[in-house]
């Protein structure tokens, strides 16, 4: 149960950013955890941690203004599955789980990063670009989670649990919305909208 909460944990700061999640555990959790880490751990390590490294600062730099948002909503949302699968299958490695328990493990970690990085999305297109004080936010709870899933998993998997329901209340209101401003033509969705997003 721990590592289950631990893999929504780590799962949730990649829905937010991709290498600062994986650039913490090398840095943090050292050889130990990193040899767990699939494909990354075949990979010289000064390479992996010149990627991570570049990446991160990618991410914290240019989500901070409209245009890097968008090019890193697409990075982010093609690579979040990826990222969030590889942290998945790397907590069932560290708690020695073996065959089917791992995939489990790897395809719920890909799935959390994916539907968070596409609320990310949604909201981004909506409001035409996220607020600062939204990044800000972002990059806290990503660091915070890396920090508590090795170091208090229930907390992390709370705080990712928290996040999902957010994530299908948003959905929800966007459905809701959108019904509000459709007049009627179902042919046609989009036609006479306030506001088409």
């Amino acid at each position: 149960m721990i590592e289950i909460l631990a893999v929504l944990s780590l799962s949730a700061a990649v829905g937010m950013r991709i290498a600062l999640p994986l650039l913490l555990i090398g840095l943090l959790y050292g050889d130990n955890l990193w040899a767990n880490v699939p494909i990354l751990a075949h990979i010289p390590p000064p390479i992996v941690l010149g990627v991570l490294v570049s990446w991160s600062l990618a991410e914290l730099l240019f989500s901070k203004e409209p245009a890097g948002q968008r090019w890193l909503q697409i990075v982010q949302l093609l690579f979040s599955p990826f990222v969030g699968a590889i942290v998945g299958i790397t907590v069932a490695r560290t708690a020695q789980f073996e065959g089917w328990l791992t995939i489990i493990l790897g395809i719920v970690g890909g799935l959390l990063a994916l539907v968070l990085q596409l609320v990310q999305v949604g909201w981004f297109y909506r409001l035409r670009g996220l607020p600062i004080w939204v990044i800000f936010v972002q990059d806290f709870l990503c660091v915070a989670l890396v920090l508590l899933a090795f170091d208090a998993p229930q907390q992390g998997g709370i705080i990712a649990l928290l996040l999902l329901w957010l994530t299908i209340r948003s959905s929800s209101e966007w459905r809701r919305w959108y019904q509000q401003q459709s007049s009627g033509d179902r042919a046609n969705p989009r036609r006479n909208k306030q506001d088409p997003d």
